[in-house]
Parts: structure tokens; C-alpha cells; sequence
């Protein structure tokens, strides 16, 4: 996940060659799909007509640089009328206001973010009252140049986390308490299992002496188990509650 500020002023390499094929510009955004659609390129040798590269022709987004497979990837917006098209619509998201399809202003966009394998809209970042809030983008019904329009029910939607409009870290949210009962579950079994061991050896006889982990005596030969004995022998390791269990009278 990158979001726009990231991806905007950083290096296109071609891979091919290693050469520099210019800087990105701005990105284009498709606003039927919600997806960015093509990098525009700065380059000083370009003046006359606009450049891009189609975005599904990106190799990968790095902290340094974009790299695409050669500068073959790069066209001319003229010349393809659908990006030409989608350039002269200006959606910026950035600065735009966020209404709701009923008409309620609920914020403004001070940010947007994007898979940077996909290049769909995974969210946006908004200033709503003196609050700033994470957007899902399945919220979001029309991506326009003055205004995006929400459902109405965008607010119950917003998060507090921006690491959460990736679906990784979200799906990874999701499964917390799924998780955490995993791990109560197996904690469960564990003092259960501590229990019938406390049963078993409680009241018997040590046969030999059991030696705990620091190399010293734990607990000496012909002593007499208690609770709190074997307590003390569980928290040394399984090892030692073994070797306990072996050299008891039966």
C-alpha cells in the first residue's frame, strides 16, 4: 500500500537498460474503476506532448524509485484517446470535499492510498471536523473533480488506524479475536494438563534426585511431593516434570 504523496516525484527506471525514463508526475485516476490508471512522466526533453505509463505496465513501487521493464512501456497520452480522456478529468481526490449521496458534508480528502500492485483505491485519509479519519473505499460511490459522494452511512466506516485500508493488515485485525481464542484455547489445555500431573504425583515419593535446569538439585532424593513442589518442578520444563514422573514411588 503507497499513498499518492509517495509515489508522486519518485525515479521510473527502466530495467531493462537502467536508465532513468524521467520522474512521476501525477497519477491518473480512473473514477468508474476507482483505480489509479497511469503515471504521467516530468521529463525535460518532453514539453510538447504528455507521457505516461499504463500502470498495469509497472514492475514494482519501491521507496527509491518505479521500475518499469523497459521504456518501451511508456506512451503517449495523445495518442491513446480513453487516458487522454481520463487526464482531462482531473480527478485529484486530494483537497476534495466529501459529500454524502444525501447531501451531508461530512469532511475533505487530505489523502488518498493504492495497492501498489493493483493500483485500485484502497482508501482515502479525511479531515472530518477537527478529527482525522481512514475512508475505506467501498464507501465511496463517485469520484469527482469538486466532490466525492459517500454512502450515507460512510461515518460508521471510518478508522482510526490508515494501516488498515490494507487489506493485509485488515484481514490480520479481523482474525485478532480468532487468535486470541486460539491461544486461550491452547493456555486451557495446558493447565488442564498441569492439573492431572498435580494429581498424579501429589503425596508420592521421590526415588532419586531431580536436578533442575541450573544444574543444581531440585528436588532431593526420598522427599515427599507436594503441590508446591510440583508447581516448582512444572516451571523448570516438561524435561524436568519427566524425569520427576519417572523416579516416584509407584
Amino acid at each position: 500500500m503507497k499513498n499518492s504523496s509517495q509515489i508522486t516525484g519518485l525515479p521510473i527506471i527502466s530495467i531493462s537498460d537502467g536508465q532513468q525514463v524521467g520522474k512521476v508526475k501525477t497519477l491518473v485516476i480512473n473514477p468508474e474503476k476507482g483505480s489509479v490508471d497511469f503515471l504521467t512522466i516530468e521529463h525535460e526533453d518532453w514539453q510538447v506532448s504528455v507521457k505516461a505509463i499504463p500502470f498495469k505496465k509497472v514492475v514494482g513501487i519501491g521507496e527509491y524509485a518505479v521500475t518499469v521493464e523497459s521504456d518501451n512501456a511508456v506512451i503517449d497520452l495523445n495518442e491513446i484517446p480513453i487516458a487522454n480522456q481520463l487526464v482531462n478529468k482531473k480527478i485529484k481526490i486530494i483537497s476534495t470535499k466529501v459529500m454524502t449521496r444525501k447531501g451531508e458534508l461530512i469532511g475533505e480528502a487530505i489523502e488518498y492510498y493504492i495497492d501498489d500492485e493493483t493500483g485500485n483505491i484502497l482508501g482515502m485519509e479525511m479531515k472530518s471536523g477537527s478529527n482525522e479519519e481512514a475512508l475505506p473505499s467501498e464507501y465511496v460511490l463517485t469520484y469527482g473533480k469538486d466532490i466525492l459522494i459517500v454512502k450515507e452511512d460512510a461515518a460508521d466506516g471510518f478508522l482510526n488506524d490508515i494501516s488498515l485500508l490494507d487489506p493485509q493488515n485488515k484481514q490480520l485485525k479481523e482474525n485478532e479475536p480468532f487468535i486470541t481464542d486460539i491461544a486461550m484455547e491452547e493456555e486451557s489445555d495446558i493447565e488442564t494438563l498441569k492439573e492431572k500431573q498435580i494429581e498424579l504425583l501429589n503425596g508420592k515419593k521421590v526415588t532419586a534426585d531431580i536436578w533442575g535446569q541450573n544444574g543444581t538439585v531440585l528436588i532431593p532424593n526420598g522427599t515427599l511431593l507436594t503441590r508446591t513442589i510440583i508447581e516448582q518442578a512444572q516451571t523448570e520444563g516438561p524435561n524436568v516434570v519427566v524425569e520427576l514422573s519417572m523416579n516416584v514411588e509407584a
